[in-house]
């Protein structure tokens, strides 16, 4: 492919180093039978190893400069121009004979965004193997009692089986970023609560951890579950978020959730 410098607005670093492609590629496992989603392709460093191991695959770029090399390598690769946060994974999947396996190298500037949109996309999607920043990638998979432990960790790890791959380093990109990146591997595999209104679920989880230093009463009391009464609840609200498992989080919810319920 010609060369294309990188843009910083769209946060990009390629992948460079072929062992750690290989790796990646090794991670993902791609098989005849997968229909990929992949988010900045860039180019084309992992679309050429997919599109040669899978049923399908659509590459989702923002980037026009480097969309006319990638076609041109690639004739079976459809491209999507735009935004991976405007996307609709329903139309997607629609045209799939197999949920959506999503694979990239995405921005890391919003990493968060696009997790937020895997999540919310789940029942379109089978899994998801992305490069992110290092410390992102801990904050993923971090416990509780940890100072990592945060909003990502109890949504992905409920939502999801979450995997920490394995590190990466600066050298494997172009330009070389201040950074240290991670592989994680998201598997959507996990049913629904059907007990568990999942909305309310993640609003609980944000308004627990709006004020991490405070205990759960204070931040939930300075939160849209701010009419709800405190007194019989089946958690210890003297703790503070990080203090709580993620099935502390759901039964915290289904209390909120009916005294909500019932005032409406």
């Amino acid at each position: 492919m010609n060369k294309v410098a990188p843009l910083k607005k769209f946060g990009q670093n390629f992948l460079v180093d072929n062992n750690i492609i290989l790796k990646i590629i090794n991670e993902i496992s791609p098989t005849m039978d997968d229909n990929f989603v992949e988010i900045g392709p860039g180019q084309g460093a992992l679309t050429k190893h997919l599109i040669e191991k899978s049923k399908s695959l659509t590459a989702v770029e923002i980037d026009k400069r480097v969309i006319e090399d990638l076609t041109e390598s690639y004739p079976a690769l459809k491209i999507i121009n735009q935004d991976i946060l405007k996307i609709n994974f329903a139309d997607l999947e629609a045209t799939k004979e197999s949920k959506i396996r999503v694979a990239g190298n995405i921005p890391y500037n919003i990493t968060s965004p696009i997790v937020f949109k895997l999540i919310e996309n789940r029942k379109f999607i089978k899994d998801a193997v992305l490069m992110v920043q290092y410390e992102v990638a801990r904050r993923f998979v971090a416990n509780k009692d940890t100072k990592d432990y945060g909003i990502l960790a109890v949504l992905l790890q409920y939502f999801a089986d979450v995997k920490f791959c394995f590190k990466v380093s600066p050298n494997v990109f172009f330009p070389k970023p201040k950074i240290n990146s991670a592989i994680v591997h998201f598997r959507f595999n996990k049913r629904d609560n059907v007990n568990l209104d999942e909305k309310q679920f993640i609003k609980v989880v944000k308004a627990a951890f709006g004020n991490r230093r405070k205990t759960l009463k204070n931040s939930l009391s300075n939160s849209i579950f701010n009419t709800c009464n405190f007194e019989n609840s089946p958690v210890d609200l003297s703790k503070r978020a990080e203090q709580l498992t993620i099935n502390d989080f759901i039964i915290l919810t289904q209390f909120l959730s009916e005294q909500i319920n019932v005032r409406s």
